[in-house]
This record gives C-alpha cells, structure tokens and sequence, in this order.
C-alpha cells in the first residue's frame, strides 16, 4: 500500500482515538467487533459508529466480509498514521516527501523535521506481496493473539533499529538511527548510490577487501548480517561503502551461523566475478578467520529486542524461505527439462537405411503422393535443367497447357503458376465526364425526391388540420357534405 499522509492533518483526535481502539482490540481479535471499538474508545453514544465509517471509507480500516459478527480490521495505512502521529508529536517527522525506494518487505520515503532536516522513513511491508502463500497454508494466530503481519513487521522495525544503533554506537559504517514506532524506522539520509547500481570502480580489489573485512569485523563483534549483497551495500562518491537493511541479521552463536557468513562472501565473490570481472583467491572462512572479541548481540538483547522476539522472527523467516525455495526449485527444474528438449532437438539426426526410405516411400504411396522422393541434390540439377529448357523455349509454347509429369493426371497446388493481376485500365476525359454525370444526375434525383416527400408531408397536415377546423366549428364529422 501506497503511504498517503495528506489526510493526517484533518484527522481529529477522537478519530485516532477510534483508531487506536481498533489497533489494541487487535492484540485478542483478529476481526475487531464494533461493540469492542465502541467500548475502548469510551466515545459517546453513537459517535464511534460515524467515526468508524469515515475511517472505512479512507480505508485506515477495513470491514471483513462473510464474518460471523459486524467487525473491522487495521489496516497498513491506518498503521501508517498511527506511527506517523507518533513521530508528529515527538517532533521526528513534520513532512511526508517522495517515496526513494520499494521493495518486497517495505517501502522507503523522504522526510523532514521541524527544522527541515531530511530523513529516510522506512516502513515494514510484510505481507504485503511475497508472503501471501504462506498466509495462505499456515495459520501464525494459533499460537498468539494478534495480527500476524503487523506484529512480524514491528518486530522487524524494532529489530533493524536495534542493530543500527549498537553498530552505529561502536563506528561501523551504518545511517544513524533516529527514531523508530511500530512498524516504521526513521534515519540518516545518506548521499549514495546501491552496489548495484554502479557499473565501474577505479579500485575493484580495495572495495573488494573493505567488503570482506567489514563481514569479518561483524563476526568478531559477535554478528553476521545474513544479507549482505550489492542491494544491501551503498557507495560514497569518495568509494566508502555504507551498509543498510539489518531485518535478517543473526548472531554468532546461531545454529546456522557458519552458513550466513559463508553464504555472505559468496554473494560478494559472485558479484565482483560478474560485474567487475575481479576474482580474488584470499577470502574469510568462519572457522579460521573469526575470533570473537565483543558481544553486541547481547547488547541488542538488552536494548528491548529479546531472544524470544528473535526466535519467533527467524522462525517466520525460515518459513518463507523454504515456500520461496520450493517455488524456486519447481521453476528451476521446469527450465532445466526445456533446456534439455531444445539440446535434443539440435542434434543431427541419423542417416535414413535403406529399409527406412523403402517404408518412407511406401508411406507416401498410402498418402496418395505418387511423386518419388528425390535428395536435394537431384532437385537441385533438375532445376537448373528445367530452367535451361525453359529459356530455350519460345512464347507460344509457354502458353501451352502444362503436361502431366512423374505418373500424375493433376497438377498440385504448388505446381499452379499464380495468374498475373490485370492492371486497372486508366480512364479517359469522356469515361470521366460521363461518370461525373451521372454522379451529379444521382444527386439531384435524390434531392427532388426530398423535396416531393416533404410536400405530401406538408399537404397532409393541412387536409388534417382543416378536418379539425369543421368537426369544431359545425359539430360535423369532417366529411365532404360538412
């Protein structure tokens, strides 16, 4: 969903008090009843329900069809405002800009502050496109009692903001964090473009090395970032890389830790062998290169962002991943087995026997081609003879009816010269003046026959109107003795 801040202003408070009643009536009911919203609100009679059906309508919530009661459900938009009115009244966020960014798990828009110094607002989407499947086959409410997408995309917002802030607290390369509520981030605008974006670089193995001792450092403070790629990298004019987007970052005591940092060095190797044509024989290996010396994820765990929250965020994650993997898998094989069709088909077939070609033309015989089949090379001399013999040949005999050939009493459509076009004959100045003629005599008879229509016409309505006059007048019936 697009954000949409301009109604933000005219909203009243008793608006977003409605609002914030069908947010925490959430947390036990997945469909909120109108009774609850009602009762949070603690409004007077009759006032929530008008108040409920303006927010409908901007659609900061929804009506559920096909419920067992009358409820509504939030929406990311009326989360949106939610978050938006937060950031308003701490003084974070004054103005709503241009949307810089989209992607499948959020949306990233300009801001500014009071003194219009501008931020990037990043807003959590899970949910919204790429999860829909797994929404689909698996229930996430069995075990807890709110809203599934909107709590995995806090839990994703209060997770990013953990993270960039210890890491930015401790001098690596990260936008400063500044704000976050709910399921949105506000932080450091940064002047610079993705990895992906950029074609050439003076230094490919400095940026390279930076890249690699970056992931090292991390793991040594006791983190990995798990998607660390040329979408997640920026670049300075002056080449320092600045790394963005922590939602899936782990930690060093993970259960599959030595599989992200490995999976991490291949996705840089594979893009600097790609795009740059750099390849590098030193890279990190977990086991050998990572010596941890801090611990910040045990910072983080003590900054709000428990172990709890992280197992239940990880577990939605890894879900999603083998939904995706599977899908992937399918298409993978799918063009794997074209692949191996089209290979098949490219090879040369085998050359004909001779009890091949004698069933092959016993075959056309059934079909009632009588013509015997002849190699290209054969065709080919027979061509050039019949076109010599042709050549020689005078124009009467060409006009002549063509004989039939190889046993055939008909001739095949392809053997039927196509008949020249005539060519339409130009007209002379009487054949046109003549045409013009009649064209303009044409005319004028459709224009005189007009003419007498309408004078019945007219007539009509005379005799008509007279009959009127004398039915009124005598009390006649309008006959000729009146």
């Amino acid at each position: 969903m697009k954000l949409d801040a301009k109604a933000l202003r005219y909203m009243s408070s008793d608006e977003f008090r409605v609002l914030t009643a069908v947010e925490m009536g959430s947390k036990n009911h997945e469909v909120v009843p109108t009774s609850l919203i009602a009762q949070i609100a603690q409004l007077r009679t009759g006032g929530s329900h008008k108040i409920v059906g303006d927010l409908a309508k901007t659609k900061l919530i929804a009506r559920v069809q096909n419920s067992s009661y009358d409820g509504y459900r939030l929406t990311y938009g009326g989360y949106d405002y939610l978050a938006l009115k937060t950031f308003a009244k701490r003084g974070t966020v004054y103005s709503v800009g241009n949307q810089i960014g989209v992607g499948k798990e959020s949306d990233i828009y300009l801001v500014a502050d009071e003194e219009d110094n501008q931020h990037v607002l990043k807003l959590q989407r899970l949910g919204r496109m790429s999860f829909r499947t797994i929404k689909s086959k698996r229930d996430y409410l069995q075990n807890r009692k709110s809203a599934s997408w909107m709590y995995m995309s806090r839990l994703a917002a209060m997770k990013e903001f953990a993270f960039m802030k210890v890491l930015h607290e401790n001098g690596f390369p990260v936008p400063e964090p500044i704000d976050y509520s709910r399921h949105c981030v506000v932080m450091e605008l940064i002047d610079a473009f993705p990895l992906r974006q950029v074609d050439e670089v003076g230094n490919p193995g400095k940026l390279y090395s930076e890249l690699m001792n970056m992931i090292v450092k991390l793991a040594q403070y006791g983190l990995i970032h798990g998607d660390f790629n040329e979408f997640n990298i920026l670049i300075r004019s002056n080449g320092e890389p600045v790394l963005i987007d922590f939602p899936q970052m782990v930690s060093t005591s993970h259960i599959n830790a030595e599989y992200y940092f490995d999976r991490d060095v291949d996705c840089i190797r594979t893009f600097f062998r790609r795009r740059f044509g750099y390849e590098s024989v030193l890279y990190p290996k977990f086991k050998l290169d990572v010596n941890r010396e801090f611990s910040l994820d045990v910072q983080v765990a003590a900054s709000g962002f428990t172990k709890k929250m992280q197992k239940e965020l990880e577990q939605f994650q890894e879900e999603f991943k083998a939904e995706s993997g599977d899908e992937g898998e399918e298409v993978d094989s799918e063009e794997e087995d074209e692949e191996e069709e089209e290979e098949e088909e490219e090879k040369a077939e085998p050359a004909l026997t001779e009890e091949d070609k004698v069933q092959a033309q016993m075959r056309s015989l059934r079909l009632g081609n009588t013509e015997p089949e002849v190699e290209e090379e054969e065709e080919e001399e027979e061509e050039e003879v019949e076109d010599s013999e042709n050549s020689d040949e005078s124009e009467d005999d060409k006009d002549d009816a063509p004989q039939a050939t190889n046993n055939r009493d008909f001739k095949a459509h392809r053997d039927i010269k196509p008949k020249p076009k005539k060519k339409k004959s130009s007209l002379d100045d009487d054949a046109i003046k003549d045409r013009v003629s009649q064209a303009l005599r044409s005319q004028g008879n459709k224009q005189n026959y007009k003419q007498l229509v309408r004078r019945n016409l007219v007539k009509g309505k005379e005799k008509r109107k007279n009959r009127d006059v004398i039915k009124n007048v005598k009390g006649g019936t309008g006959g000729i003795f009146d």
